[in-house]
């Protein structure tokens, strides 16, 4: 076991440090298995409610280790030809085309169809050998020659039987493809798989991979990063607006809002120089925070309470 590809990821406090100066903070968890996932090569499976930094943690480990990032957004129906590999049927109709002329040679002299037949087959394959193969991000993943990252995104909304066509990949980090053969990685990717929890994943599956549940995160975390990616705003309304987002995520919402969510609030109140939190800026602001009327008609009728929140210590 070594991580002798991924060197940033030999050590865990290096590992945070790494992440934060490329302006993600991660807890001592979230970077031990980062770490654990590189030593015994295996995938990590992230999941948490929308908004908590899954996808983005995959995107700042490929930062970190300057890799190429592979990603492979699902969705219900995605197959392998979407996934792993489909054959680019242009080009071959193309090829056909062009080597009409030259059937004529080949089967000059010949007697019979069986003959011919066995003349083409001398032949073999062409048309379903490498240069007619259109990899897709799977198989992308493991032809990088000195590794990478592979970010399948929102797994749970993917289908059952995709789940069975990604066991041999997570397994054995190989693909089979008919007419080619079993094909290996290369080097072997580092895989991030999310998920938001809408549905149970398969126990083969899960066995398959490391598990880490992101969470949304304290107070004291969240102000921490939104302080990295808003520095100009105040420490006092830097906390003032995480307390208030926390007290509004306690609330029956349709969507408590993410992270971004926040951070792009702060962004919003630097812009319209806000000194401080009052009732009239949250209500012209509330859009940025929350995405549906319902929750924003919420977050108002209980607007008193919320900004009691925001001052508390």
């Amino acid at each position: 076991m070594s991580t002798d590809h991924y060197p940033a990821l030999h050590q865990v406090e290096a590992i945070q440090n790494a992440f934060e100066a490329a302006g993600y903070i991660c807890t001592t968890r979230i970077a031990t298995v980062v770490r654990l996932a590189a030593a015994l090569e295996k995938p990590v499976l992230i999941e948490g409610p929308p908004g908590v930094g899954k996808t983005e943690l995959a995107k700042t480990c490929a930062t970190v280790v300057n890799r190429p990032l592979v990603r492979l957004q699902c969705y219900e129906g995605l197959d392998e030809s979407k996934a792993l590999y489909e054959w680019k049927y242009g080009k071959q109709l193309l090829y056909t085309q062009l080597l009409k002329e030259q059937l004529g040679d080949v089967l000059d002299g010949a007697k019979g169809l069986d003959e011919s037949m066995a003349r083409l087959h001398e032949f073999g394959d062409v048309f379903y050998s490498e240069a007619f193969l259109e990899s897709r991000p799977l198989l992308k993943a493991m032809e990088a020659d000195q590794g990478g990252v592979l970010l399948i995104d929102e797994i749970d909304k993917a289908d059952f039987e995709f789940e069975s066509l990604l066991l041999e990949v997570l397994s054995d980090y190989q693909v089979s493809i008919p007419e080619l053969g079993t094909i290996q990685a290369r080097s072997k990717p580092l895989v991030f798989l999310t998920s938001n929890d809408t549905r149970d994943l398969s126990d083969a599956l899960k066995r398959r991979c490391l598990h880490l549940h992101i969470p949304f995160p304290t107070v004291e975390l969240e102000a921490k990063i939104v302080a990295s990616r808003v520095p100009e705003l105040a420490q006092s309304m830097t906390k003032k607006l995480v307390q208030f987002v926390h007290a509004v995520r306690s609330l029956d919402l349709k969507k408590a809002p993410a992270i971004s969510e926040t951070v792009d609030w702060a962004k919003s109140l630097l812009l319209l120089h806000a000194k401080d939190l009052d009732s009239a800026l949250v209500q012209d602001t509330l859009n940025v925070l929350l995405k549906y009327e319902d929750d924003i008609q919420t977050a108002q009728g209980q607007l008193s309470k919320l900004m009691v929140a925001a001052v508390e210590s």
